[in-house]
């Protein structure tokens, strides 16, 4: 007998999977990857585990619930119910490829007051065409019994009957099992995040078919709209350089500082250019150690068009561009350069 465990890398996924480990079954895990979220913290919970781990990316099967979820989002742009459906759906296809007779998932009633009701569950669960088959074990007390139940292959008095927002019945089994190093409940999932989610809000509203790498942009630096309408992201750390130029696609625009170190900014969607570009150059100063020069120079390369140019401006006019930058997703105006 084997079960499929959705490992999200939270106490309770672990919680889960280990309950049906006790039973004799042997437990596979699936993690689920987007841009919005990794397997990183699964990763580590199989690792606890014992267990192997199939990671599947579903950003493609993302893209649509994102545009308009079925039943709606959370308090941001996270539409959880349609996404837990997706999931389960996903694992699903996974059973009889891995040899599993049922899914197994973390979920605890009433932990999560939109997504973790009795009707979210039944949902999510007759969404994903795995009815009957989806065994919650940290509330399967309180929840219908499901065919591994009736069936024998799980005894469901060796199931929990925990409900509700309240993390203790959790820690205590987690002390039980000696597991002391796991992750909160929250920041799993960056469509929770206010800012990256208004940041969502506008590109669908622009672009309501976006790429993955559309997607992927979201998460790095310091967004702004340049009057003209074009999209200048500038990198807010080192750390943030490369994946800002792996993002570039033919026909945008990189900027770097000229003999100097700093951010990278990448400008897409500039249909007049000059504006657009002068703008960028001014933010990349401006983010920069370059800003209390009276002068500063910066290199332009448009991808795939040829090699760089050079754009110099003086600290007034930096000055002064930086004011026609319009913020994007909650992002603080440039102060004026000291």
């Amino acid at each position: 007998m084997k079960a499929l465990a959705l490992l999200s890398g939270g106490l309770d996924s672990m919680l889960a999977a280990r309950l049906i480990q006790e039973q004799g079954i042997e437990v596979i895990g699936v993690a689920f990857t987007s841009p919005f979220f990794g397997p990183d913290r699964a990763r580590r919970a199989a690792e606890w585990l014992g267990i192997p781990l199939h990671v599947v990316d579903i950003t493609e099967d993302l893209i649509p619930i994102l545009v308009r979820p079925k039943y709606g989002y959370g308090r941001n742009m996270n539409p959880c119910i349609d996404c837990h459906a997706l999931m389960v759906r996903k694992a699903g296809e996974l059973m009889k490829e891995l040899g599993a007779s049922f899914i197994i998932t973390g979920e605890v009633l009433g932990e999560r007051p939109k997504s973790q009701n009795a009707a979210a569950l039944r949902i999510v669960a007759r969404d994903s065409g795995l009815e009957g088959y989806l065994l919650r074990p940290l509330s399967a007390k309180l929840l219908p019994p499901t065919v591994p139940e009736e069936k024998g292959w799980v005894d469901r008095e060796r199931l929990l009957d925990i409900q509700g927002r309240s993390r203790k019945p959790q820690m205590a089994l987690a002390e039980k099992y000696g597991l002391k190093d796991y992750p909160s409940p929250a920041g799993g999932c960056l469509l929770t995040d206010p800012g990256l989610s208004r940041r969502l809000k506008e590109l669908l509203a622009e672009n309501p078919v976006p790429e993955p790498r559309d997607l992927e942009l979201l998460k790095y630096g310091r967004h702004f709209k340049s009057p003209e309408g074009a999209h200048i992201v500038v990198a807010r750390q080192k750390e943030e350089n490369e994946p800002l130029v792996a993002l570039a696609r033919p026909g945008d625009y990189l900027v770097r500082l000229k003999g100097l170190p700093g951010p990278r900014t990448l400008v897409r969607g500039a249909k007049n250019g000059a504006d657009s570009l002068r703008l960028a150059a001014a933010l990349t100063i401006r983010y920069s150690k370059a800003r209390g020069l009276d002068r500063a120079a910066v290199l332009v390369e448009q991808v795939g068009r040829g090699g760089p140019r050079e754009l110099s401006l003086e600290r007034a006019e930096v000055a002064d561009l930086i004011g026609r930058a319009r913020p994007v997703g909650g992002e603080a105006a440039p102060a004026p350069t000291a």
